[in-house]
């Protein structure tokens, strides 16, 4: 495939650096929804209380737990339920839980309300970090069909526009906003208690180099959304969350520097560097992906033009490349389209 590179203007690579935000609410300190209302949601967090009109029919699965929580003065509690006919899985997102009808397979979590159109739910997000990291407790169901197999999840997308998870539709249930994914953090406990806060850490698996305007959180104690667990008598897998947050690699901040006045420039899969008037015998070029990986490095000639053929491995995204030598430094970004 044809790979073409755009460097990108110094002021935006400044701008990309800089916009690192993070999770409204994160640590769940503050309670109680104005819009649309409900004491038992955390601010800028739903429940399925306050779902698309069958999921707010069911029991309440979300709660403001005081006792014990890791930092603070709460955390969350989820849990999931039987109710009447149904398994309701406890869940807590930065969207709105949809239930178009009581068939699970149709349930899912998206930005916009199924029921009212005019019920967006978006928390705004600009950065790109490297990985999703907070502290849960968790434990499992105890009866019903499938209870040992119960594990806890935590999902962030970064999307623009709207979004949808899962991203298939099922029986025309939403529109398949998959194209607006641009990055993805999945967490999933072991299938077993843990009574302790423990710590998790996970990356985020970009699928683009655009940058964020939403992140979608979605949170369950039950990450088997077609779970039978854990039956009438049995006691629902609850899950304890708190203190979450995104990490920013500090690797991936690339600055723009450029103390040597020569030229980085691209055509097609190819980036040149004009040493022509330098005689750096250290020079070399490493090439950084969004992660803080390097990916690529190259021993660099001084006294000519330098033409390096990108790695065929280098997947569309964004990419850091890192000019230094004994006398030479130069930094920018580019994409691979």
């Amino acid at each position: 495939m044809k790979r073409k590179l755009f460097t990108l203007i110094f002021t935006g690579f400044t701008l990309a650096l800089t916009a690192q935000t993070q999770i409204v609410n994160g640590g769940f300190e503050t309670w109680g929804n104005s819009s649309p209302g409900n004491a038992d949601e955390p601010t800028s967090w739903y429940s399925n209380k306050t779902g698309s009109t069958v999921a707010s029919i069911g029991p309440q699965t979300c709660y403001q737990e005081t006792s014990n929580p890791h930092s603070g003065t709460y955390c969350a509690r989820l849990e999931t339920k039987y109710y009447v006919i149904a398994v309701v899985n406890g869940n807590l997102t930065t969207g709105v839980v949809n239930a178009p009808s009581q068939d699970k397979a149709e349930g899912y979590i998206g930005t916009i309300n199924y029921s009212t159109a005019t019920d967006a739910r978006r928390m705004s997000f600009i950065g790109r970090p490297d990985s999703l990291v907070g502290w849960y407790r968790y434990t499992q169901a105890t009866n019903g069909t499938g209870a040992t197999a119960e594990k806890a999840k935590v999902v962030a997308f970064l999307h623009s526009g709207d979004f949808n998870d899962p991203e298939l539709p099922v029986n025309a249930n939403h529109p398949d906003l998959s194209a607006n994914k641009i990055g993805k953090a999945l967490f999933n406990s072991a299938a077993s208690d843990n009574a302790n806060w423990k710590r998790f850490s996970v990356p985020f698996v970009y699928t683009n180099g655009n940058t964020p305007e939403y992140i979608m959180m979605s949170i369950t104690p039950s990450d088997n959304q077609m779970t039978t667990a854990p039956g009438i008598l049995g006691t629902g897998s609850k899950l304890w969350i708190d203190d979450l947050e995104v990490i920013y690699n500090p690797n991936a901040s690339v600055v723009e520097n450029e103390q040597n006045n020569f030229n980085v420039y691209n055509y097609d899969n190819k980036i040149f560097i004009d040493l022509s008037a330098k005689n750096d015998k250290l020079a070399k070029l490493k090439i950084v992906d969004i992660t803080g990986k390097v990916v690529m490095e190259s021993k660099l000639a001084g006294n000519q033009k330098n033409e390096i053929t990108l790695s065929a491995e280098l997947i569309q995204g964004t990419y850091f490349y890192q000019v230094s030598g004994a006398e030479i430094k130069k930094t920018g970004k580019f994409v691979i389209r």
